[in-house]
C-alpha cells in the first residue's frame, strides 16, 4: 500500500477493500470493492488496523438489510475497522 510496509497510511488516504473480504462483524456481508478513506489507525506493523469511512458511492450501494442490521446492533454503517492487509490504494488496478 505504501513504499514501506511499516509505514501507516495517513488519514485521508483513499482505499478500496480487496477481493473476498467480509465485514468483520458480519461475515455474511462481502465488502469487496467498497471504497472510502482512512480516518485513523491503530497498532503497528502487520497488526495495524484502519478505521475507514465509506465514500458516497459505497454508502449508496450498501444493502438496506445491512444498514438495519447495524442499527439493531448499535453500530454505525458508515465506517469499518479493517486490517491493513485487507485494503489497497483506491486507484490500484485489480
Amino acid at each position: 500500500m505504501t513504499s514501506s510496509k511499516n509505514r501507516k497510511l495517513p488519514p485521508g488516504t483513499p482505499v478500496r477493500v480487496k477481493s473476498g473480504v467480509p465485514m468483520p462483524e458480519f461475515p455474511d456481508v462481502n465488502i469487496s470493492g467498497w471504497t472510502g478513506s482512512v480516518c485513523d489507525s491503530q497498532g503497528k506493523g502487520p497488526d495495524v488496523r484502519y478505521f475507514v469511512e465509506w465514500d458516497a458511492a459505497t454508502l449508496a450501494r450498501i444493502p438496506e438489510a445491512y444498514r438495519q442490521h447495524c442499527e439493531s446492533h448499535g453500530l454505525f454503517h458508515g465506517m469499518a475497522c479493517l486490517k491493513g492487509t485487507e485494503l489497497e490504494p483506491a486507484d490500484a488496478d485489480e
